[in-house]
């Protein structure tokens, strides 16, 4: 979720849970802004997921709170020793950071020093903090969940079109050393923030039952889209890494490496624009015979080069290595991808923006 989306949604919830605590003469409106802000989802699964979760933390946290008051009161140690307890719990059933964190709140809002007799006061905190909650989820189904299928989409075409940029200038030898570790860095949160972005898009739930099938191939294809991603960047580290001796090679071979990483970036192209929809679904010639990269041939080719050179023999195998993975990974992106168009002609990948204006 966007940090402008989850500020808005985060500064609503918290407005709705104290008007309504206001509204219906709930005490301490500031727990349930407290527990709102606490309990904003990314997706509509997470939202019903988590209501559970901090309600039940709720209950823990207020039902401790109150029965270690009760028998030993609400000394700054007892309290600790308290929140510490309740901690465990909620770490021994799985219960996540942030409502571990909500937990937390209910023992200290139930744990305060107050006149007021104490189960009536831990039932003034138990509402407030449930009506925030509540709000939170409320305003999480509400707003309509981004549509993670189009920024997956963009966000893995951004980031590999990047690699393929960076790939084309390291076989060049144009490359400037220190920004292509930024660079590498850079890509490499990209694709940390992709994988999350998959599975927020994976959690999203189809209720129609016709849908399921169709949406449980598109996810492989996305799937096989970031592996095949991460493959291409470590074809990128594995030149950074061995730049210095790409450039003592044989000019033969040099050049038979460069076509070869270009016949596969070709490749992983042609395979974007498919997905797009900017070339044909069902073309003439498969990829393999338009571009027809030969990196097992580019393997023996290497290992003959340095067969009479004991010191280097070998030496770049394992960028030879990347590039078979890679293009591995190409071949079975491809078979995944064309298989989706065959068998869903009608059910395209939900990135028509992508094209437009």
């Amino acid at each position: 979720m966007k940090l402008g989306a989850r500020m808005l949604k985060t500064g609503l919830a918290i407005t709705i849970a104290i008007y309504m605590a206001h509204i219906l003469g709930i005490e301490s409106a500031t727990y349930a802004g407290i527990a709102a802000s606490f309990a904003i989802q990314p997706n509509i699964y997470r939202s019903f997921q988590t209501v559970l979760e901090q309600f039940y933390a709720n209950i823990f946290g207020v039902g401790i709170g109150a029965l270690v008051v009760l028998a030993l009161g609400n000394d700054p140690v007892v309290t600790g020793f308290t929140i510490v307890l309740v901690i465990g719990v909620c770490m021994y059933i799985k219960m996540n950071e942030s409502t571990v964190g909500l937990a937390i709140i209910a023992v200290l809002a139930v744990m305060e020093t107050t006149d007021m007799a104490l189960l009536h006061f831990a039932g003034v905190r138990f509402s407030a903090l449930t009506l925030g909650i509540l709000s939170a989820f409320l305003i999480n189904l509400v707003f309509i969940p981004p549509k993670y299928e189009l920024r997956l989409f963009r966000s893995i075409d951004q980031v590999t079109s990047d690699i393929l940029q960076w790939l084309r200038i390291s076989t060049k030898h144009l490359s400037d050393d220190p920004a292509l570790r930024t660079e590498i860095d850079r890509i490499q949160t990209e694709i940390h923030r992709i994988d999350n972005m998959f599975l927020l898009f994976s959690e999203e739930k189809v209720y129609r039952k016709k849908d399921r099938i169709p949406r449980m191939r598109k996810l492989i294809l996305f799937r096989q889209m970031i592996y095949t991603s991460k493959k291409s960047l470590a074809t990128l580290r594995a030149f950074h890494q061995y730049d210095h001796k790409v450039e003592h090679i044989p000019r033969e071979f040099r050049q038979v490496l460069i076509d070869e990483l270009d016949k596969i970036i070709y490749s992983h192209e042609r395979l974007l624009l498919s997905a797009m929809g900017k070339i044909k679904k069902n073309p003439t010639k498969s990829i393999e015979d338009i571009t027809d990269p030969d990196i097992p041939n580019l393997v023996n080719t290497l290992i003959q080069v340095y067969e009479q050179e004991d010191n280097d023999r070998l030496a770049l195998l394992p960028l030879a290595s990347r590039l078979m993975e890679y293009h591995k990974e190409i071949l079975h992106l491809q078979k995944i991808l064309y298989s989706y168009q065959n068998f869903h002609e009608q059910a395209d990948l939900d990135i028509k923006d992508k094209t437009g204006p």
